[in-house]
């Protein structure tokens, strides 16, 4: 268009320029005056008016039809310089949508990927250059950053060992005193959250930057039923009614641990921030692009701008720090992320909160 605009402005000009040129006429040229003495001159003179007036008829015919002929061809030209602009317009940028679709395919788990592109010394390959100097600094950081996980996950893990263990031992001597056993009590209950926190931290960081290498089919129901277990106690104490509707065909594709601990987070976070004698129901249902889960409690009515915010790390609803990591439905969206899905959260209007998980169905059975 921007083309075609430019072109059509020329052409006006051209057009208003080459009329303004040809807008004389022979009418304007003055007769010869009378000449005394001279009989016939007068009738020369009508004679010659008369040939000056269809002169001036036929030039402005002519002229008219010029304009009109120049219209046509200039509204002509305009459609043909439309298409043309298109034609070069595709042509050259076609180097910046090639590099637009390399881009948009190369992800966290691809940034060895190099755009690579070859040609003269232009702006669009200065451009590329660009794009690829950006992606090796990307992907040096990636790399440190997956280094300083597994390397914090040893260092970390070696002192909290230490410290449980010269627990164990104070607490294990002779006649310990009452004093020292609530204290080794309270600092084991420390060192649980900090391990639990730490396993957060290792499980998020695996999630959000590290390579499915272990993927395979999973039934979902399964994993429900594995958490319902392992909480059971939890249940029976709060008084909750569970009612799970999960056809066997609800199935996925990837890590089965990273998996196990998404559905185990969100069953979790249904029992911890349940009232007690309330309610979960869990469904799911599948077909042949999409698994999808969901998680529904209820409970007092909450605000969706705070829920909506619960996916972030150490985000709580209340703001309170006690009770919970902060990272158990960021893990839940970073791991739904890693698996090509998503997470939705949505507070319920009657009250509670629904969780809705969505995956990629497993193109293959799963073999109980």
């Amino acid at each position: 268009m921007l083309y075609a605009v430019v072109f059509l402005l020329s052409g006006v000009g051209l057009l208003g320029l080459a009329f303004l040129l040809s807008g004389g006429s022979l009418s304007d040229v003055s007769p010869a005056g009378n000449l005394p003495g001279q009989g016939g001159v007068i009738a020369a003179q009508q004679r010659v008016r008369e040939l000056e007036d269809q002169l001036a008829a036929v030039h402005e015919h002519q002229s008219r039809q010029l304009l009109v002929g120049s219209l046509l061809a200039l509204i002509v030209m305009a459609v043909v310089s439309v298409l043309l602009g298109r034609v070069l317009a595709k042509r050259v940028l076609r180097p910046l949508r090639l590099i637009a679709a390399v881009t948009r395919r190369i992800s966290a788990d691809s940034l060895d990927q190099r755009l690579a592109v070859t040609g003269p010394a232009d702006e669009v390959k200065d451009l590329a250059d660009t794009i690829d100097e950006l992606l090796g600094r990307l992907e040096a950081s990636f790399t440190a950053q997956r280094r300083f996980v597994a390397n914090a996950s040893h260092e970390l893990r070696t002192p909290l060992s230490t410290m449980r263990a010269s627990l164990d031992v104070a607490v294990a001597k002779p006649d310990p005193a009452a004093s020292t056993v609530a204290l080794a009590a309270r600092l084991r209950r420390q060192l649980d959250r900090l391990d639990h926190l730490l396993e957060g931290f290792l499980v998020l960081a695996r999630a959000q930057h590290g390579a499915l290498a272990d993927a395979a089919p999973v039934d979902l129901g399964d994993l429900i039923d594995a958490a319902l277990r392992e909480r059971s106690a939890d249940v029976r104490r709060k008084g909750l009614s569970v009612t799970v509707d999960v056809p066997p065909a609800t199935a996925t594709v990837g890590s089965p641990a990273l998996l196990a601990r998404l559905v185990g987070n969100v069953v979790d976070n249904a029992v911890t921030h349940n009232e007690n004698g309330g309610w979960i129901e869990i469904t799911g249902s599948a077909n042949a692009q999409e698994t999808a889960l969901i998680v529904e409690t209820g409970g007092p009515v909450l605000d969706q701008g705070k829920v909506g915010r619960l996916a972030q790390p150490f985000e709580r609803l209340g703001g309170e720090r006690t009770g919970s990591s902060g990272l158990g439905l960021s893990i839940v969206a970073a791991v739904a992320a890693a698996h090509g899905g998503r997470l939705a959260l949505l507070a319920r209007p009657e009250g509670g909160l629904r969780v809705s998980i969505t995956l990629p169905a497993a193109k293959v059975p799963v073999v109980a």
